[in-house]
């Protein structure tokens, strides 16, 4: 009895190392499930393409296909549109010239954009406030530095903050996003 009592505590103790090991797994398993699921709602996910998909080949694609022309992803006016398969209208801007700011004063930028539009009737309000529209352009380029806006990154971050300052100033729809057309720090 003595010999069998002795025998049942190792084997408990391994059990229990075997269950809390069990358990972490279980715990780590549910936190990486967890952020997947936040990140598929939060929209981070990708539609399946071409490259992605695996099993099912073309039919992957072709289901993913209807799915986004049933439902076009409208940004609002706050955000820039990565839509380049349905680019709306085109505004082009006139060139500008601007300091950049920096303590020494010598740098500059040199840059023409256009401006996607939401709507077609968008066009007149624009030509009304072109020149609203451009002091806003001109205070936003002359409040960055070189390092702000040299990277592809800083590009993409400022034309983030040109679509939300100008669409502030726009009421009959929203700039959709902004391109560059002419691009020279000096």
């Amino acid at each position: 009895m003595a010999d069998e009592a002795s025998e049942e505590k190792p084997a408990k103790k391994g059990g229990n190392v075997i269950l809390i090991a069990i358990i972490a797994i279980l715990v780590f398993l549910l936190i990486i499930g967890g952020l997947v699921v936040a990140l598929l709602l939060s929209g981070g996910g990708e539609q399946p393409t071409a490259a992605t998909a695996t099993e099912g080949g073309e039919m992957a694609v072709q289901q993913a296909a209807p799915a986004q022309q049933q439902m076009p992803k409208k940004p609002t006016p706050q955000q820039r549109s990565n839509d380049f398969f349905n680019v709306g209208p085109m505004y082009p801007m006139d060139q500008f010239v601007v300091n950049l700011l920096s303590e020494s004063g010598s740098r500059f930028l040199k840059m023409e954009l256009n401006l996607e539009l939401s709507e077609e009737k968008l066009t007149m309000e624009i030509d009304q406030k072109k020149p609203l529209l451009r002091d806003i352009i001109i205070r936003t380029l002359s409040s960055k530095t070189y390092e702000d806006i040299s990277t592809q990154k800083g590009k993409e971050h400022l034309k983030d903050e040109l679509v939300t300052r100008i669409n502030e100033a726009l009421r009959d729809g929203y700039i959709k996003n902004v391109y560059f057309t002419d691009f020279i720090i000096q």
